[in-house]
């Protein structure tokens, strides 16, 4: 007595009748297509991935620039703080040997600079002269309420404009910086002798008129 088997039907995709090439084939499309949408998927990842990269490079450049200009800003500050608080400090101590450099300048003119005061003299003004003091005012110039001060004043037939006539005391700067004014004697055109010298006119104008 035998066993009867019941029969097994599996579906294969690949038709009847068909070759080994064919089965084949078959195989690899099906496969293809059950990984395809996870490779897709992946490549998605991917570039939102690198779009977040490129977004926070952008953000990080750009944080970078401005801290780059906030510090050279920075150290531009700093640096002509720097500079103005060593003016300020020049220009206070040189301040104080003002007075000292008056009574060489005295000395200079009454003829008493001479031997070791010449030396010491000489030495000092080398020195400020070295830290940028400069001295300034000169007769004849004309006269600058700017750089000079009046500390006296007359009238004189000679000059056409309010010139100096007289260094009272020298001015000081340094750079552009004025530390002490040149105190002045100033002379003035005479009143009315402007007016004089056009009421006079040239006598052969005059001839020429009267022609």
């Amino acid at each position: 007595m035998t066993e009867e088997t019941p029969d097994f039907e599996e579906k294969s995709d690949v038709p009847s009748g068909a070759t080994a090439d064919d089965a084949a084939e078959a195989v690899e499309t099906s496969e293809g297509e059950s990984t395809a949408p996870a490779g897709d998927a992946t490549d998605v990842a991917l570039l939102a991935q690198l779009d977040q990269a490129r977004t926070a490079l952008t953000e990080r450049t750009g944080d970078l620039q401005r801290l780059q200009a906030e510090y050279q800003n920075y150290r531009r500050r700093v640096e002509r703080d720097r500079i103005t608080v060593k003016e300020i400090a020049v220009a206070s101590l040189l301040s104080e040997l003002l007075p000292v450099l008056d009574d060489v300048g005295r000395a200079r003119d009454h003829g008493e600079l001479v031997g070791g005061f010449k030396s010491v003299a000489e030495s000092l003004e080398t020195v400020v002269a070295k830290m940028g003091l400069q001295q300034f005012g000169k007769e004849g110039e004309p006269f600058d309420p700017t750089i000079h001060e009046a500390l006296m004043h007359s009238y004189a037939p000679d000059v056409t404009e309010t010139t100096c006539v007289a260094i009272l005391q020298p001015g000081y700067r340094i750079g552009e910086r004025t530390i002490r004014p040149a105190r002045v004697a100033v002379a003035e055109p005479q009143p009315g002798a402007q007016a004089k010298a056009e009421e006079s006119g040239d006598p052969d104008d005059s001839e020429k008129d009267s022609e």
